[in-house]
This record gives structure tokens, C-alpha cells and sequence, in this order.
């Protein structure tokens, strides 16, 4: 199951959508923050609570628009070194979302730079956006100063985690 928790103006942009209670995230990156950017076109941000990957979508139309998440995401992804397997697996996680409402301050805060550098970074012009979410992966964050510095880098030290675990945490068998 996929926790999005999303801000205001992107969970009044979701009306009808799914309201989480006390679920969380079961893939292996976890809940995902997002929040809606009203540039030209629209775009919805998404941010890994764990690692503070982007991902940008178009946001129209929003009825569609977890599902154009899931795709992105695979694409970034692959893009970022994981396994076919991997990402599969993490996109049949997603199959099952809710909405919750922001929880964490500085993922809200980490959206708020990743919105600001992506309007700096694309000119104006925001039409690639896998482009454009791969170059702010690169972006060092903070929260990650003590760790890996940028949602990047935290997503492969991640991955390289995996590859001694099965997809489900458990021990790899050296049979």
C-alpha cells in the first residue's frame, strides 16, 4: 500500500481520493509527500519520506495522477541503477493508496527547494520533467548531511542494501 501524504492544495485538487487512518506505506521506500506546483503546465511534486527523491507529473488530469506517479517513478528508477525486479515489485506495492495529510515539516520544507530550483533550474520551460527530477536527485539536502548528502546518493546506498536482502527484507539464501 502507498501512503501519499499530500498538502492541502494537492488533496483539494484529489477530491473523492481514498483517506488514509492509521495505515503506512509498504514498499521498501515508504510514504511519499506531495504537493501541487501551479506552474505552466501543472505539475504535482512527490517526495520520498526516506530518501527525498523527486518526482514530478503532470498533474492534469488529477483523477489519473497516482497512476502517472507509479510510471514516473519506475522510470526514475531504472534511471537511478535499481533492477527490474526491484522496481516491480515497488510499483505492485503501490497498487493499493490512501491520502494523509502532511505529517514531517522538513519533507514539506525539502518540497518548498525542490519547487523553488526546479522553476530556477528549468527556465521556465518544464518540459521534461524526468530531466528536471533527475538533475534535483542530485541536489544535496540537509536531512541527508549525515548520511549519503543528496536523494540520489541515498537511493543507491538503499539499493545497494537490497542486494543482500530479498525484496521483501528477509536474507538472500546462499544456496
Amino acid at each position: 500500500m502507498l501512503v501519499v501524504h499530500a498538502t492541502k492544495k494537492l488533496r483539494h485538487r484529489l477530491k473523492g481520493a481514498p483517506a488514509a487512518t492509521s495505515e503506512t506505506s509498504t514498499g521498501l521506500l515508504g510514504s511519499w509527500y506531495a504537493t501541487a506546483l501551479f506552474w505552466r503546465p501543472q505539475v504535482a511534486l512527490f517526495v520520498n519520506e526516506a530518501t527525498l527523491l523527486p518526482v514530478l507529473v503532470p498533474l492534469a488530469p488529477a483523477s489519473s495522477l497516482i497512476d502517472r506517479f507509479r510510471s514516473a517513478l519506475g522510470e526514475i528508477l531504472t534511471a537511478q541503477g535499481a533492477g527490474t525486479d526491484l522496481v516491480a515489485a515497488e510499483l505492485a506495492e503501490m497498487n493499493e493508496w490512501r491520502l494523509a495529510k502532511t505529517a514531517n515539516r522538513s519533507v514539506v520544507g525539502i518540497m518548498n527547494e525542490f519547487t523553488y530550483l526546479g522553476e530556477v533550474f528549468s527556465q521556465g520551460a518544464q518540459s521534461d520533467l524526468r530531466a528536471l527530477s533527475i538533475r534535483l536527485a542530485t541536489v544535496p539536502c540537509g536531512p541527508l548531511y549525515k548520511s549519503q548528502g543528496s536523494p540520489g546518493r541515498e537511493l543507491q546506498a538503499l539499493l545497494a542494501g537490497v542486494g543482500t536482502r530479498d525484496l521483501r527484507g528477509a536474507p538472500k539464501s546462499t544456496q
